[in-house]
């Protein structure tokens, strides 16, 4: 439990970075926040704060919730979202770093490629890390529901 309890805990403050990093990027002058997705066909500017306001409300319940499959259940839901767009964005031949950071990338002096690698990984980590904590939840609560108590008074 300590181990799923700690990486809830890192998700949350993973999502609520990246988040902060997508809404105050979204307000920046770049041209990518002008040009739209060519998936959703919103304007970046627009899709990173929606993005990053979902971000923030999955990090709360994180944080503020004790329903630890819950917590698990809405990373999951979140990061296959986001491996679905990201294949998405190869599948429409979109072959640019992914500007998730918006432009904090070039505040940090990072090119977007490392900034893109990086996001890969993160989003390795959350969205296996979400699957193996919701089947080690739904193990325990199959455990647990097992372990029925003798009906008191029972001889």
């Amino acid at each position: 439990m300590k181990k799923v309890r700690w990486f809830l805990r890192t998700a949350a403050a993973i999502l609520m970075f990246t988040a902060v990093a997508k809404v105050v990027s979204s307000f920046g002058y770049g041209t990518i926040l002008q040009t739209r997705d060519p998936l959703i066909g919103f304007q970046f500017s627009d899709l990173l704060r929606l993005v990053g306001s979902v971000e923030i409300v999955v990090a709360l319940v994180c944080v503020f919730s004790n329903r630890k499959l819950l917590q698990a259940a809405l990373i999951a839901w979140l990061t296959t979202g986001f491996l679905f767009y990201r294949v998405g964005l190869v599948v429409v031949g979109w072959h640019r770093p992914c500007s998730c950071l918006g432009n904090l990338t070039d505040a940090l002096h990072i090119s977007p490629q490392t900034a893109d690698t990086a996001m890969k990984i993160i989003l390795a980590y959350l969205l296996i890390g979400s699957y193996v904590s919701i089947i080690w939840l739904w193990r325990q609560n199959q455990k647990a529901s097992l372990a029925i108590p003798p009906a008191l008074g029972a001889v």
